[in-house]
């Protein structure tokens, strides 16, 4: 045989150019399921795209990669647009990659339902974070366009309705490629030199992709950083996006973002009006009720006649002298009852009445005798009666044997 042998290099590189020059895989279209899906630090996309029967490898520069509406996931059917070419370095055919859209869904359906998943997880979405509007802010910043109808409403619905209300238009793009980014710096920059202190956000209405600067990521997040209030004015009623849910106030439409920002000065008004006829009423009652008092206490006696007070007084003296000396009788009458009472009782305990019954007491050296072993022969004794005393002495003692 004597056909020169090919290099291991010469052979890959006519395998390319045979992959490469082929019409229908330099242009082709594949649907499958995506598998061992990696990010590579570089940014390259590498996956396996496969189906029932045969398994093919797939790489999506960073360049295609980043113009990717959602996250593509392991599972996920895809539709691939690209081609097929080798790899001479490992020998492999694969896919490389330029767009990639969901089987039977809209990219941009499942990049927002991705977003909206991942931000009410971390809790973006949270009522309980959502800040309340000032009822009468000084300052209104609207980041928008500062062409178009939408910018136009809303200044004229805040000047008619709270003229005191300045308005600050901040103007950014708010569709288009680098849009969220501009809307993200514009937010930030307001919020962090306090420039307003309410902050309407959005852009008329269009199709989804003219909305979608307001359903990326970055946006979100900056509304979410806000500490001054936002209103998301996207669209008109049926138009959702992200940054309707981050957002501390959603409104249907930017002229409705408009009335929600500010109190009607018409109204508000009426309502002062109504508060100061109150008030007023409430004084000229209030007035009335102290002139009708006045006029009660004038009229008393005591001011035509100030004897009369002393009179009164005088009266009141010595009905309070009667109730106290009243008192204290019946007081010591109470006394006195207790006194004699008191006084019969020790009377029929007192040892003189003992006396008086033909008993009598002996006294010796030591005291009272209450026995005869407390006396001897020969002790002087003392033996008291009712009515006296004798003094003995001792002739001889005897004892009962008990």
């Amino acid at each position: 045989m004597s056909t020169k042998p090919l290099s291991v290099t010469e052979l890959s590189a006519y395998i390319k150019s045979l992959l490469d020059s082929d019409g229908v895989l330099s242009q082709l279209c594949v649907c499958g399921e995506l598998s061992n899906y990696k990010v590579h630090s570089s940014g390259h996309h590498y996956f396996t795209l496969k189906d029932d029967g045969a398994v093919i490898n797939a790489v999506m520069f960073r360049s295609d990669a980043s113009r990717l509406r959602f996250r593509p996931e392991g599972g996920m059917k895809v539709i691939l647009y690209g081609r097929v070419s080798s790899f001479p370095k490992s020998g492999q055919y694969q896919i490389y990659v330029s767009q990639m859209q969901p089987d039977g869904v809209g990219a941009l359906y499942v990049a927002f339902e991705q977003l909206k998943n991942q931000l009410l997880k971390e809790g973006l979405f949270a009522k309980e974070l959502k800040k309340p509007l000032p009822r009468y802010p000084r300052r209104v910043a609207l980041v928008t366009s500062p062409t178009g109808a939408a910018v136009r409403d809303m200044i004229r619905i805040l000047n008619r309705r709270f003229p005191a209300c300045e308005v600050l238009v901040c103007p950014v793009r708010v569709q288009g490629e680098g849009a969220a980014q501009e809307i993200a710096a514009m937010l930030g920059y307001v919020d962090s030199h306090r420039l307003a202190d309410v902050i309407i956000t959005g852009r008329g209405g269009g199709s989804i992709e003219d909305l979608w600067a307001f359903n990326e990521e970055v946006v979100a997040r900056a509304i979410f950083a806000c500490k001054t209030p936002v209103i998301s004015a996207v669209g008109h009623e049926p138009d959702v996006t992200i940054s309707d849910f981050v957002a501390d106030v959603r409104a249907a439409t930017p002229s409705n973002a408009a009335e929600l920002a500010v109190c009607d000065a018409a109204e508000l008004r009426v309502g002062l009006r109504n508060v100061q006829n109150r008030i007023t009423r409430i004084a000229m009652q209030q007035i009335s009720e102290r002139r009708a008092k006045l006029d009660a206490i004038a009229s008393k006696r005591i001011l035509s006649s100030p004897y009369e007070y002393l009179n009164e007084r005088n009266l009141l003296l010595s009905i309070l002298e009667q109730r106290i000396n009243s008192a204290l009788s019946r007081l010591l009458a109470e006394k006195r009852k207790q006194y004699a009472a008191l006084s019969a009782s020790l009377d029929a305990l007192s040892p003189l009445k003992v006396l008086a019954r033909g008993y009598s007491m002996v006294q010796g050296p030591s005291g009272v005798v209450k026995s005869a072993g407390d006396i001897a022969r020969g002790d002087r004794l003392s033996v008291r009666f009712a009515d006296g005393k004798a003094e003995c002495v001792v002739q001889a003692v005897e004892k009962e044997e008990k």
